[in-house]
């Protein structure tokens, strides 16, 4: 157990060791903190072993490809089931949390796609530093603001990054934030976003004489519709 932690750890970073006060053996990418007991979590489902690094899918039980296989298909998977596009996906949790699944910003959100706790608990997270939990959390959330806006990417991710309140505050409109308008062209330039006005048609279906009857708008309606054509 132990040369496998060390063989999925060698080539990523110097890894320090170290025995904590219940003799359990510590391994960490920093050293052993002077006179202060370390907060510790169990590695690989046993508590023989501790890593300072939280939640399940620590980097130092997962070698680095496997990791990367991990997220690939989560994303995908995520994407398919909310008719995203993978790569905007990708792309926002480059810019959210540079692809660490620890991330934690001043404001409290956390993980790969930076969830608000309160976020979080809306769509069933039970550990936002899980990357799977997080990724399908983030991902309906985006699906979420996507359809709040009328398929307009560019809005949803300023909702995203500022929240949907300030996207409504200035009428629908990227706030004149600085670092929401910044977000907004981190993802566009490394995504095929387009901005602008929506091309969604949608298809409701009226009951005329006892025939079904097809309608057509660009507008969302109200109810039960199709979504024909999407850009």
């Amino acid at each position: 157990m132990l040369a496998a932690v060390f063989r999925a750890v060698s080539a990523q970073a110097e890894i320090y060791a170290w025995r904590d006060e219940h003799g359990r053996l510590v391994l960490s990418k920093h050293p052993a903190p002077a006179g202060v007991s370390a907060q510790t979590f169990a590695v690989g489902g046993t508590d023989a072993y501790r890593t300072t690094a939280e939640g399940p899918a620590a980097p130092l039980t997962m070698g680095r490809t496997e990791l990367q296989n991990r997220l690939r298909t989560v994303i995908d998977a995520s994407a398919a089931e909310q008719s995203l596009s993978a790569d905007l996906v990708r792309a926002v949790i480059r810019v959210e949390s540079g692809w660490n699944p620890r991330a934690r910003s001043g404001k409290g959100a956390q993980g790969l796609m930076q969830l608000m706790p309160a976020t979080a608990a809306q769509y069933g997270v039970t550990d936002p530093f899980d990357p799977e939990q997080n990724i399908r959390a983030g991902v309906a959330y985006l699906k979420t603001l996507i359809d709040r806006f009328d398929g307009k990417t560019e809005l949803a991710l300023a909702a995203y990054n500022a929240g949907p309140g300030a996207v409504e505050k200035y009428g629908r409109k990227i706030p004149p934030y600085r670092e929401t308008q910044a977000y907004v062209r981190k993802i566009v330039s490394v995504t095929e976003v387009r901005l602008g006005p929506s091309n969604r048609i949608y298809k409701i279906v009226e009951l005329i004489d006892g025939r079904e009857v097809p309608r057509y708008s660009d507008k969302k309606p109200a109810g039960t519709y199709d979504l024909v054509t999407s850009r």
